[in-house]
């Protein structure tokens, strides 16, 4: 799919936040039933559109169909945008990198939500699922090269030191 045919198909989020200078810094989207997050706790599944992310949506897809209206919560964080990138591009790379879980959410009849924020992954990721007060984190132990967990370190790694409940991280 092009980048025009992505803004085309992506519908406007439910949710916006912005930070203090009025940069964009996060967008939520509902899947296609309006969620309050009323309900049984949802898993938090941290989703950079690596094999590894997508086996571990599968995976919480597979624990959400047994407990009915049980829904998952997808996060894609990206690195910190200046406020014209952010407005143009936080979406768009957000809803584009997570295209793939959501269909396998679709496909599985689980309902979802996304979560696209911009800041450090790890930190991120465990204070979103604080708020959320999801039951647990799911992330895959491998992102998308691994030139950068060299480099930056494992953000799987991190999420299981700082989240205050429990982490499954699929392989």
């Amino acid at each position: 799919m092009t980048d025009a045919a992505t803004r085309d198909a992506m519908p406007a989020p439910a949710l916006e936040r912005r930070d203090d200078m009025g940069r964009l810094v996060a967008v939520t989207w509902h899947g296609d039933e309006a969620s309050d997050g009323s309900g049984s706790a949802r898993w938090l599944v941290a989703v950079d559109g690596s094999a590894c992310s997508l086996r571990a949506v599968a995976m919480v897809a597979g624990l959400a169909a047994l407990e009915q209206g049980a829904g998952v919560d997808l996060v894609h964080v990206q690195p910190w945008l200046n406020k014209e990138a952010a407005e143009s591009e936080l979406a768009r790379r957000g809803w584009t990198a997570t295209a793939q879980a959501r269909q396998l959410l679709d496909a599985a009849s689980v309902r979802w939500r996304l979560h696209v924020v911009m800041g450090e992954g790890a930190p991120e990721i465990a204070s979103l699922a604080d708020a959320l007060g999801s039951r647990g984190i799911a992330i895959g132990s491998r992102g998308l090269t691994a030139t950068e967990s060299l480099l930056l370190g494992s953000v799987a790694y991190k999420v299981v030191h700082l989240a205050r409940l429990p982490v499954l991280i699929v392989r």
